[in-house]
């Protein structure tokens, strides 16, 4: 492949070294290197076993491995990848935060489930690995073995949960076999309602699979019993699920954050709406994440509005530290017209191996960024390829992907709703489903080309992740071409307003406590409800919790409100105790209560009682001071008519019978 070293140089801010055999007869070069203690980044990933091998002698080393090669070098524009190629190095460089992970224990006990002998089998194959139960679903005419050396029983599992170490099982039909059975196994009578428990499942029973996204659930293993490679491939990965498993924990939570749920009234559900697993549970006013269940699509982080879900593999603000040193440096170099084209490490790097290997390669100013999960990607990320000057945004996927990918859909419409709102063009952010290289690569030449910003942002993104999306758009529209003040975008989306009936308002303040980011606001020494747009996440609980429903929520991207930190919606005159003097609610509200109480409209304020609604213009210190002085009896009203039992009413009509004509 051609190298354009002047155009590395320019970009990387680092001594740079170039060989054309490091691997081989210059591996000298790379122990040479090793010896100095610097930290060393290398432009090849294939012999990279080799290199660590190597530096095993010299434990200090720092490596760093990027592909210049697929993603660049082997191109039919590979001429032109010098910038492409420095801008890769210097993002390999931006160091990533240490991993968390969770770890997962079996000691191999194991349920088979099936229908027949195919699961019997299985069974056998693993019993001196696991420690085996089969339980047949609906039986036909299984025969009997001639020594038992795992039990085998009759049950349909009605539900499940769990996963790898821990399953629990809710079994009916539940019987055991008789020991006198003879030409085929005979059941006793049965139960529902039995319970079970095991560290992994073998699910051969060719029925409906017992979890949502079965294949990403850790320990449930299942396949067709008509397919005989299937089922060979399960039992192999059921023999080694024995032992410690360590998992990426993908997902921090913050509960605080979360605007789920408050007072009973349930507000945001995105998470919930979205996740494959069931992962994701409703816990009080936040949800709960099940670390042991989560599969990682990071669909939760992508749409969670207030950062209370963000995804850890990595966090949001190291990965836009790499886009924007890829930007940076790929302008640097001489670059344009970079187009970001976000993948995963299995079908998305597989995919461009393919089409540099066998096809025309990625476009020159195409710049591949590895995330662990696409569907993880959300608002953020993309507007900050366009801040960051870049001019379009590609994600590719599987044709069918793996996961459900309407958060990454929801994320890349209203991403691209704001940049072509902001003069950067339209249809920039876009998916490619594919499986095919030449399709990628004929999908990508075929984008149009946005307008690359003049004045891109700087920032480093710091932070949680509700910090770095207000930041991201804020700078993107500082960078923007043609800005506007105010962008519409669809429900869901996780900026926007809200409308007031000031009218119908009664000052209540129900929304301020039941807002989770403190959006809407009280005065504590004013009668006044005021709002904070850049913090609205458009969950809609001051919407539901309002008693008026006089509160309606608008999803918007304001900048013009986001630059006023308080705006007020509504503001009464307070009213003043008439005994002391003190404000207390509002003008509007008292007069309110008053109109509805006085003028001979309740009984306890009627007559020579009605200076008893001065209680009601007085604070609570001076209402009870009054209430107690002038001995205000609440009982005191007119008598009310006794207690009529059915024999009073009867006796009564008895008497009016009895009574004189007329009566």
């Amino acid at each position: 492949m051609p190298l354009d070293p002047a155009a590395i140089a320019r970009g990387c801010a680092a001594d740079i070294t170039q060989v054309n055999q490091l691997c081989g007869l210059e591996l000298d070069r790379f122990k040479q290197a090793l010896a100095s203690g610097s930290p060393i980044t290398i432009a090849c990933t294939q012999e990279a076993p080799l290199f660590r091998e190597v530096a095993e002698s010299s434990p200090q080393a720092q490596l760093t491995f990027v592909n210049i090669r697929e993603t660049g070098g082997w191109s039919k524009d590979a001429a032109a990848a010098g910038p492409k190629a420095a801008a890769l190095i210097a993002a390999a460089g931006e160091v990533m935060p240490p991993i968390s992970l969770v770890t997962l224990d079996s000691t191999g006990v194991a349920l088979i489930y099936g229908r027949d002998e195919v699961a019997i089998e299985a069974a056998q194959r693993l019993a001196d690995r696991l420690d085996i139960t089969v339980l047949l679903s609906r039986p036909g005419e299984v025969a009997p073995r001639r020594t038992n050396e795992f039990p085998v029983l009759k049950g349909t599992i009605r539900n499940a949960r769990g996963h790898l170490g821990q399953f629990e099982l809710a079994i009916d039909d539940y019987a055991l076999p008789q020991p006198s059975s003879r030409a085929k196994l005979v059941f006793g009578s049965s139960r529902d309602g039995a319970t079970s428990t095991c560290d992994l499942i073998l699910d051969l029973s060719g029925g409906t699979p017992l979890f949502p996204a079965h294949d990403l659930r850790p320990g449930y293993l299942r396949a067709d019993p008509r397919d005989r490679a299937a089922v060979e491939r399960a039992i192999a990965d059921a023999g080694n699920l024995v032992g410690t498993f360590d998992k990426p924990r993908y997902i921090n939570l913050e509960e605080k954050l979360c605007a789920h749920s408050r007072s009973s009234i349930t507000g945001c559900t995105r998470c919930l709406d979205l996740c494959p697993t069931g992962a994701i549970t409703p816990n009080g006013n936040a949800v709960a994440i099940d670390a042991n269940v989560c599969a990682g699509c990071g669909s939760c982080a992508s749409v969670c509005p207030t950062g209370a879900a963000s995804y850890a593999l990595p966090s949001a603000d190291a990965l836009m530290r790499r886009l924007r040193t890829l930007l940076q440096t790929y302008r640097k170099a001489g670059g344009s017209d970079a187009v970001v084209l976000f993948h995963d490490g299995e079908h998305g790097a597989d995919i461009i191996d393919a089409l540099a290997r066998f096809g025309a390669g990625l476009p020159a100013n195409v710049l591949p960024l590895h995330v662990n999960e696409v569907t993880q990607l959300g608002p953020e990320m993309l507007g900050a390829a366009f801040a960051y000057g870049g001019s379009g945004v590609a994600v590719v996927t599987r044709a069918k992907p793996r996961h459900d990918i309407a958060a990454l859909r929801r994320a890349v419409e209203t991403s691209d709703s704001i940049v072509s709102a902001l003069g950067f063009g339209a249809g920039l952010v876009r998916i490619i489903e594919t499986d095919d290289p030449d399709q990628l690569r004929a999908a990508l030449d075929a984008a149009p080309r946005g307008i690359a910003t003049q004045k891109p942002a700087g920032f480093v993104p710091r932070g949680a992740k509700r910090g770095v999306l207000e930041t991201t758009f804020r700078e993107l529209h500082h960078a923007a071409p043609a800005p506007v003040d105010v962008v519409p975008l669809a429900p869901g989306a996780p900026f926007g307003g809200v409308k007031l009936d000031v009218e119908g308002c009664t000052l209540c303040h129900a929304c301020v406590t039941a807002c989770p980011t403190g959006a809407l606001s009280d005065n504590p020494d004013r009668a006044m409800l005021r709002f904070t747009e850049s913090l609205c996440v458009q969950c809609g609980l001051c919407q539901s919790t309002c008693p008026e429903k006089v509160i309606t929520i608008e999803p918007r991207l304001d900048f013009q409100a986001w630059d006023t930190p308080l705006r007020v919606l509504k503001e009464e005159e307070p009213f003043n105790c008439i005994a002391c003097g003190k404000p207390f609610g509002t003008r509007s509200s008292i007069d309110r209560v008053l109109a509805k109480l006085g003028g001979e409209k309740h009984w306890m304020f009627q007559g020579a009682n009605a200076k008893r609604l001065d209680v009601i213009k007085m604070c609570a210190d001076c209402r009870v001071e009054a209430v107690v002085n002038e001995s205000f009896d609440p009982h005191s009203g007119p008598q009310r008519p006794p207690v009529m039992s059915t024999e009073d009413y009867l006796r009564a009509r008895e008497a009016k019978k009895d009574g004189p004509p007329g009566s």
